[in-house]
C-alpha cells in the first residue's frame, strides 16, 4: 500500500514537472513570434535584419572578446587584401 502511495506522489510530481515545461515551450514559441513580428516591422520600415541579428548578437558578447575578433578579422583582411 504504502509503494502505491509513493507511486502516485511521484507520478502527481513528475506530471507538474512536463506539465510545467510544456508551458515553457508554449510561452517560448509566442516569444519566438512576437520576435519574428518585431524583425518583421524593422524590415518594413528598412532596416536590413541580418545585421540587426548580428548586433544583438555581439550584445550579449563580452566587449573584449568582441574587440579581439575584430581585430584578428581587419588582420586577416589586410593580409588578403581585402581591408
Amino acid at each position: 500500500m504504502q509503494d502505491d502511495h509513493a507511486y502516485g506522489v511521484a507520478a502527481d510530481e513528475l506530471r507538474q514537472f512536463i506539465e510545467q515545461f510544456e508551458q515553457l515551450e508554449a510561452e517560448k514559441k509566442d516569444i519566438a513570434e512576437r520576435q519574428k513580428e518585431v524583425m518583421a516591422e524593422a524590415k518594413a520600415r528598412g532596416y536590413d535584419t541580418k545585421v540587426m541579428k548580428k548586433i544583438v548578437a555581439l550584445r550579449k558578447r563580452d566587449r573584449d572578446d568582441v574587440a579581439e575578433e575584430e581585430a584578428i578579422l581587419e588582420m586577416y583582411k589586410t593580409a588578403l587584401g581585402m581591408g
